[in-house]
């Protein structure tokens, strides 16, 4: 993932402050794991919209 989009991420799950103040390695491992799992939300929504184009 790229930092654009995981501080997107991270900034719509509400936890883009604790990366600011203290990088990555201040998230909570919830976290993180809500995060890699909104990723995977948009990744499978984008590749549906495309194989229906």
């Amino acid at each position: 993932m790229s930092d654009r989009f995981k501080e997107e991420i991270a900034k719509e799950l509400g936890f883009y402050d604790t990366v600011q103040k203290e990088g990555w390695g201040g998230i909570k491992s919830r976290d993180a794991g809500n995060m890699v799992k909104r990723a995977i939300e948009i990744a499978e929504r984008q590749l549906t919209e495309d194989q229906n184009r």
